[in-house]
């Protein structure tokens, strides 16, 4: 039982997972309810991240994570969720400034990346705090610590 990945690594940046953590993070975010789900996931540079991240929401900076959900039109039978694109070294930057270690900050970004996927969103307060309850669970069921400790 699992995400059907494609993964998609674009950057030169040599500190990122391999493919079977972030597939276990993948499942954990999604398993049981989307199995045999399609999940594109697109590791990339500053400068895609920027582009993308200005294209697509206005913001003129490269950000951690880019979650892209896929709408099937109606009548195509295709299991397709969407795609994340997340920037190698924001990832590095941000572990390191919250005092993190690597892994743990992709496997949050990455479970950050699927609740999205799935409709959650921390625009409004309440739905901060849902979607960021279900990351820390996520997170402990695979052994990590609680994200949002100690971050200001």
């Amino acid at each position: 039982m699992s995400i059907i990945l494609d993964l998609q690594v674009i950057t030169t940046n040599q500190k990122i997972p391999e493919p079977d953590q972030i597939q276990q993070w993948i499942n954990a975010s999604l398993l049981p309810e989307h199995e045999n789900t399609e999940l594109t996931i697109r590791i990339v540079d500053i400068d895609e991240s920027q582009t993308l991240n200005h294209q697509y929401r206005g913001k003129n900076k490269a950000t951690n994570v880019l979650s892209f959900p896929f709408e099937v039109p109606e009548g195509i039978p295709l299991n397709l969720l969407g795609d994340l694109v997340i920037c190698a070294e924001i990832v590095a930057r941000e572990a390191e400034q919250q005092h993190k270690t690597q892994t743990e900050h992709w496997a949050h970004m990455v479970i950050h990346g699927c609740l999205h996927l799935l409709g959650y969103d921390h625009i409004e307060e309440n739905d901060a705090v849902q979607m960021e309850n279900l990351e820390i669970d996520i997170l402990a069921k695979l052994g990590f610590n609680n994200p949002y400790i100690g971050i200001d």
